[in-house]
């Protein structure tokens, strides 16, 4: 896929992300961050487990969503909102 592709996934990867991870979130702008790097971190979960969903835009957001929430689950364990 495309460099542009790419960033078009992550950044809807990270909206998704956000709103299956509700209440663990940082905010629509983090998300979206969050979103890009976790598609890099689902891509090389998903390899490394053997896991090739193909290079469809499905596949790649599936992948990507997966990563994303992975890392805001990381990050929400790490960076815990005080009440």
């Amino acid at each position: 896929m495309g460099f542009l592709v790419s960033i078009v996934v992550g950044v809807l990867a990270g909206y998704l992300a956000g709103k299956i991870m509700n209440g663990s979130g940082f905010g629509l702008i983090i998300n979206l961050i969050v979103g890009l790097i976790g598609s890099f971190v689902g891509g090389s979960m998903l390899s490394w487990l053997g896991i090739n969903w193909g290079n469809t835009f499905l596949g790649v957001l599936i992948t990507s969503v997966i990563g994303a929430v992975l890392l805001l689950w990381v990050l929400s364990l790490l960076f815990k909102k005080k009440k």
